[in-house]
């Protein structure tokens, strides 16, 4: 089953958000755009390289993820709450989980799950 939900939620979401199924989905919280299709693979915000025009700084004819999902963030009609996700420091991406459903892996609790010695806070 959780293979299946997972093949599922890749369908859905892959051809409409982009989604690479990091398995620790934030799309509510990045103004529906999927952080994980920066080069760089940063789930809080931007490297510092961005280019004057926005772009990227490793791939310079892409726009930088992080100020579209700022963009996305204020204008798309969200709650509230969604719309503050911006601001939450969020634990480094577990690889371990790439592939895998983010709706199990946020029912279990999986997704809160952090790597050992880290000090942020729990979003």
């Amino acid at each position: 089953m959780p293979g299946l939900l997972a093949l599922i939620e890749d369908g859905i979401k892959k051809p409409v958000f982009d989604c690479r199924m990091c398995g620790q989905c934030v799309l509510h919280s990045t103004g529906m755009t999927c952080p994980m299709t920066c080069p760089k693979t940063l789930r809080n915000g931007p490297c510092g390289g961005v280019r004057e025009d926005g772009g990227c700084e490793v791939v310079p004819e892409m726009q930088c993820v992080w100020l579209k999902a700022e963009r996305r963030a204020r204008t798309l009609p969200m709650p509230t709450h969604w719309k503050q996700g911006l601001e939450h420091l969020r634990p480094p991406v577990d690889n371990t989980l790439q592939g895998t459903s983010s709706w199990i892996n946020l029912i279990s609790g999986r997704d809160k799950q952090t790597p050992a010695g880290w000090q942020g806070e729990q979003v």
